[in-house]
């Protein structure tokens, strides 16, 4: 398969798996998991046609290790990004480095400032372990501005942090007291 057929079939479950299983017919549990034969058969229905070794090699090739499945092989599910309040990952609470990082576009900044950082649409505030990851989501946006999270210093307030089955720390927000600014933005 092309990179270009998978990156489309992987854009494509990124959009039911997160956002709108109800496009295709299908509900994801309350975890976010859903049957991976049901997924494939409502798939095909709409135009969609993934195989199970397609859908394997999605998930097996994925930059961003997107995608989840269960261990019995018969489920799947997006690691993080849901846009569905009803999403619970059901991830244990886990302590966070002194640091984590997040990558914006500079446009974005001010808002920032004033507001911290808010989930948004999604579920969670998205962090990074290092600063190439963040600089690498901050691109996808426009010219990036990587923050320094003063993560344990948040977890010390109260504020929970999760990390994701692909490595990316999430929290419900950020306030602006725990972010540190670039000195050129």
């Amino acid at each position: 398969m092309s990179k270009k057929q998978l990156g489309h079939s992987s854009k494509f479950l990124s959009l039911i798996l997160r956002h709108a299983p109800e496009t295709i017919g299908i509900q994801l549990d309350n975890n976010g998991w859903v049957s991976i034969s049901a997924l494939l058969k409502q798939a095909a229905k709409h135009d969609h046609s993934i195989n199970r070794a397609k859908l394997d090699e999605i998930v097996a090739t994925s930059d961003k290790k997107r995608f989840a499945v269960s261990d019995d092989g018969l489920s799947i599910r997006a690691n993080q990004g849901h846009s569905i309040a009803s999403i619970d990952l059901a991830l244990p609470p886990e302590t966070p480095p002194t640091i984590l990082y997040h990558g914006t576009a500079s446009r974005f900044i001010n808002s920032i400032k004033a507001d911290g950082l808010r989930a948004g649409s999604r579920n969670h505030v998205h962090l990074s372990l290092n600063q190439e990851t963040a600089t690498a989501v901050g691109s996808r946006h426009g010219k990036p501005v990587i923050l320094q999270i003063r993560a344990q210093a948040m977890q010390q307030h109260g504020h929970l942090f999760y990390i994701s089955d692909n490595g990316v720390w999430l929290t419900a927000a950020v306030p602006v007291d725990f972010i540190d600014f670039p000195a050129a933005v």
